[in-house]
């Protein structure tokens, strides 16, 4: 079967039959409402030049632009960001890092792909600040997703070679390389961005995350 949008023209369809052959008349063209877009939520893969991450939430700014922030060792030293690995599809450009210290950063969409104001199927509102001892669940390209639950806050982690973090969300989450990011959050409620831990998603472990919060003050963005 061929799924087409509504701009997909009828001599289009004919040159895909075209191409088929001898096969032309198996070929069954289903039409769909509206036009077919790539789609992009919180969780999902990134892909800088030489290494993979995961978005965190989706945003906008004051004027609307669409923008999404994510992990800042991850964006610091990235340009172009894309959807896929073989880098044919863009998402933009980094347009705020900051890490250490901090580890957030913000990337704007200027190609092809569209946001959703999601992770995953689960629609994202609002921002907080999370309280020890909630239940959070974490999204990421390695392993999905996983909860657990958060054990302190305002945690210190020193991540080696002068990489010390200040200000981070401790839980028991588990995560594993490429998750970095990606999404922390309770509900419809975004709450951190994946920075870094111990262990794995098979003995458990402990994750660190940047609040979001902080994230969404520096750049001016907000969730929807």
């Amino acid at each position: 079967m061929v799924t087409a949008d509504s701009t997909v023209s009828q001599s289009e369809i004919a040159k895909i039959k075209n191409t088929a052959g001898a096969n032309a008349d198996a070929i069954e063209v289903k039409r769909t409402p509206g036009k077919i877009q790539k789609l992009i939520a919180g969780g999902d893969a990134i892909y800088a030049s030489s290494w993979r991450c995961s978005l965190g939430f989706n945003v906008r700014n004051s004027s609307g632009a669409n923008y999404f922030v994510t992990a800042g060792h991850c964006t610091d030293g990235a340009g172009t960001w894309w959807s896929n690995s073989g880098h044919t599809t863009t998402i933009g450009p980094t347009a705020g890092s900051s890490f250490p210290t901090n580890d957030y950063g913000l990337v704007r969409y200027s190609g092809s792909v569209t946001p959703q104001g999601t992770v995953g199927s689960q629609d994202i509102t609002s921002a907080a600040n999370p309280t020890v001892g909630q239940t959070v669940t974490r999204r990421g390209s390695t392993t999905g997703i996983h909860s657990g639950r958060v054990t302190a806050l305002n945690a210190t982690v020193n991540y080696g070679n002068g990489d010390v973090v200040y200000g981070m969300i401790q839980t028991t989450v588990c995560a594993e390389p490429g998750d970095s990011g990606g999404p922390l959050y309770a509900g419809s409620t975004a709450l951190g961005l994946t920075s870094g831990g111990s262990g794995d998603c098979t003995s458990g472990g402990t994750t660190f995350f940047q609040p979001v919060v902080e994230a969404l003050n520096a750049y001016g963005v907000s969730v929807y």
